[in-house]
Parts: structure tokens; sequence; C-alpha cells
């Protein structure tokens, strides 16, 4: 497990074509209108869905409250700059070109408005495990499934304060774990992740409060595997 520096993320390069497919997830990529560059995406599910792994009241507040307010923030940032066209991906990728009056709140606000969108999406009540190509990658990168499973909870577990775990396709389509902190994010750098855990305590303490462990554990059965599966392929691929 790496913890995702600059220089970890000129290394893995493989999804940076890769993600030219993300657009079609609701508002991860693309600004709506100049009266509000950035909009908040539809959760795509009910609140309760993915009990009782994650409950409904967290889904809720971390939708309605937490993610919303990264997109009001990151509209006031930018709202009547030419920056605000981006869409939010490409935005965070320019950050040393942005001013610097707004450079912190569009790394911290574009960086929560991506990593959410991308969160909710690679969740589902149905569950499943993953298949195809990617359970190969599995055996290559952590010899199988579960040695995946311990090093990305080490990475969760092992993320000091707030901040996210990810899985990444690296050079040669191998997998890789690496987490940052807060709300930076491995698109920051052009690599767009396949996977994505949000360890912020407001993710989880309702229901687990300072048991992230349990929070970890129970986060696997909810993935969208489907969907996960699919993006390796595309960017193996690419």
């Amino acid at each position: 497990m790496t913890t995702f520096n600059r220089r970890e993320m000129l290394r893995t390069t493989a999804l940076g074509a890769a993600g030219l497919m993300l657009p079609s997830f609701a508002g991860i990529a693309a600004a709506a209108d100049e009266a509000a560059p950035f909009k908040l995406p539809e959760l795509g599910y009910a609140f309760d869905a993915l009990e009782p792994a994650i409950d409904a009241k967290t889904m809720e507040i971390h939708h309605d409250r937490h993610h919303k307010a990264y997109v009001d923030n990151l509209n006031k940032a930018v709202m009547g700059t030419e920056w605000a066209k981006m869409p939010v991906d490409k935005l965070i990728q320019s950050l040393e070109k942005l001013p610097e009056n707004i450079r912190t709140a569009v790394r911290n606000n574009g960086g929560g408005h991506w990593n959410h969108t991308f969160f909710w999406t690679i969740m589902s009540n149905k569950g499943g495990k993953p298949s195809g190509d990617i359970n190969d990658a599995f055996a290559n990168a952590f010899v199988d499934f579960e040695g995946f499973k311990k090093q990305f909870t080490t990475a969760a577990m092992t993320r000091f304060g707030s901040g996210w775990a990810w899985l990444v396709v690296g050079e040669g389509g191998k997998l890789k774990i690496v987490s940052s902190a807060n709300q930076d994010t491995p698109v920051m750098q052009g690599v767009y992740p396949i996977l994505g855990l949000d360890v912020w305590e407001h993710a989880y303490y309702l229901k687990y409060q300072n048991k992230r462990a349990e929070y970890v554990a129970n986060w696997f059965s909810i993935i969208n595997w489907d969907l996960v599966s699919d993006l390796y392929t595309k960017a193996a691929k690419a």
C-alpha cells in the first residue's frame, strides 16, 4: 500500500486515457450551466438501499449536506471565472495554473465533488463478487481476492485522520492500492481510480462511531463489482 504522492501518481498512468469513459456518470465531469457550473448529482438509489452496511440517515446527510456543500463551495470559488467552464476532473488537474486565491477551495471542494460522485456510483445493494479479467489481476497483484481485501483494508485503516483508499490501474494493467488525505484524489494527476472508499468520519460515524474497521469490513458487501470489473477491463486495454 502506498500513500499517493506526486511521484507515485506520475508512475501510475494507465487510467489517464480510461478516464474518457467517466463523463457518463451524472455530474462527475460535465459543467452544468453558468448560473451554477457544478451540480449535485442524483444519488441513484434510495437512502436506505445500502443498509445494513450504511444506514439511511448517514447516506442522506452525506449526500444532501456534505456533498452539496462541496458543490456549493466549488461554485462560489469559480463563479464568473474561466475555470467555471471546465469539467471538474480537468479543473482539479489544473491546480497549479489556478489563481492562488481559489486554488485551495478548488482542491478541497473540486476533489470532494469528484470523489463523492464516483463513490456513490461504485456502490450497489446487489453486492456480488468481481468477475472476468479483474480476478486475474487480483491474483497477479495480491495473490488472490482475499489478499486484495487485506491490503485495501490496511490502506483504509492506516489513513490517519480523513481521506480515501483507492484501487488504481498501473502500467501493464497491474492493480495498485494507494491512499490520499482529505479530498485529494488520484484524478488530480490524471489517474482515474476504479474503486474508492471514503474514510472520513462523516461517512460512517452515526452507525459505527469510532469503529472504522467494522465499517470497512461491511463496505465490501456493497461494492458495485459489475462496474468496477468493467472499469478495470477498459483501463487495462487503455
